[in-house]
């Protein structure tokens, strides 16, 4: 037998011919597959190299996570197409392709949320709960859709499949609803930022700075030294006040002169306050007012700007700027208004009424009051 002929033998309806021209395209297919991986790989490092993005990374990753076995695949699928197959056979090529696809995606999707999470993690330390949850919830739609595919792609209807985990699935929401509300809430903590770890709030009738966001809870530094634990759910349906995002303080504070005053005097009052205002730094003076006649005082009220979120920055200011209108007070010789109250004397012996002046105790009404409350 001459090699001619041997060549024209066949093999399940295909010469010896073809079957060589079919291996021949799958090793070109194949080495070309595996050559083209190689280059993307180097190129793609050596851009991730330059750049601080993660695009490029995440490409790198991927690229570098395409496996052989499903090159392999690819090759032999590119190779069967020189040969004359039954019908059948074609079906079960393309069910073990599309098989290889799948897998491959799946494999591609892993590493795209791993790679995300731990840049993620790196960026916003204290939150590797959420984001473990958001990894893990990716995963599992992930994987939800691919075993829908590769049962599909096998012939499996899924149609009922799909009935009986959507009953399930409402069951379980149904039976662990306040842990998957919190669950999601957590999520939504992420996604939106109302907050961040590290950042100083307030919502209702607590304080403090925000240590940790958890999968059901965030824990917060309070300023008296405990740590409050509240419920994520709980926390979203709160008004929150995130002093961390604050550009400056607006300051408003009041104080009284003394009835009796002279008129001249009582116009000084404004110029004195806006004086002992600008003279701090850093402020913007913004207005400062005969707001009206109290009971007891000449009431002042003075708005200022700190351009400063710090709450001891404030408060030295406010410290400066009450000593300086102390001083030139004492210089003009203004009086504080304080409450005074009259006292009716009767004299048992004669029956007649005296009447006396006499202070009255208050709580020191004269302090600065930021409108932003609380303690940063």
């Amino acid at each position: 037998m001459n090699a001619r002929s041997l060549l024209r033998t066949e093999f399940e309806g295909n010469s010896l011919l073809v079957w060589l021209i079919a291996a021949g395209v799958f090793v070109l297919v194949l080495g070309a597959l595996l050559l083209l991986r190689l280059v993307l790989v180097k190129r793609a490092t050596k851009v991730a190299a330059r750049t601080s993005t993660g695009l490029d990374d995440l490409i790198l990753n991927v690229i570098s996570r395409t496996h052989t076995l499903f090159l392999i695949v690819l090759a032999l699928s590119a190779g069967s197409l020189a040969l004359t197959l039954a019908s059948d056979v074609r079906d079960y090529i393309a069910m073990v392709l599309g098989a290889a696809f799948i897998i491959q995606v799946i494999v591609w999707g892993n590493e795209g949320i791993g790679f995300w999470t731990e840049r993620q993690a790196r960026l916003n330390k204290g939150s590797l709960g959420t984001l473990t949850a958001v990894a893990f919830m990716a995963r599992l739609v992930l994987w939800a859709l691919m075993v829908l595919l590769l049962l599909d792609n096998f012939g499996i209807h899924v149609t009922t499949l799909l009935g009986a985990l959507g009953v399930a699935g409402i069951a379980g929401a149904l039976a662990a609803q306040t842990v998957l509300g919190d669950l999601f809430a957590a999520i939504s903590i992420y996604l939106d930022k109302p907050f961040e770890v590290g950042d100083f709030i307030i919502f209702d009738e607590f304080l403090g700075t925000v240590s940790s966001v958890g999968l059901r809870s965030t824990r917060i530094a309070s300023l008296w030294g405990e740590e409050l634990i509240v419920s994520n759910s709980d926390l979203i349906k709160s008004r929150i006040r995130n002093y961390k995002r604050m550009r400056q303080r607006r300051i408003a504070f009041n104080l009284g002169a003394a009835y009796g005053t002279p008129r001249e005097k009582v116009e000084l009052v404004p110029q004195i306050i806006r004086a002992a205002v600008e003279a701090q730094n850093p402020v913007r003076f913004d207005r400062s007012h005969l707001k009206g006649y109290g009971d007891s005082s000449i009431d002042f009220e003075t708005v200022y700007y700190v351009l400063s979120p710090d709450y001891n920055v404030y408060m030295d200011i406010q410290q400066a700027i009450n000593f300086l209108i102390m001083r030139r007070f004492e210089e003009e010789g203004i009086r504080f208004a304080h409450p005074v109250r009259v006292m009716r004397v009767a004299d048992a012996a004669t029956g007649r009424v005296s009447e006396e002046l006499a202070d009255a105790p208050r709580a020191a009404e004269d302090g600065a009051e930021s409108e932003t409350e609380g303690e940063e």
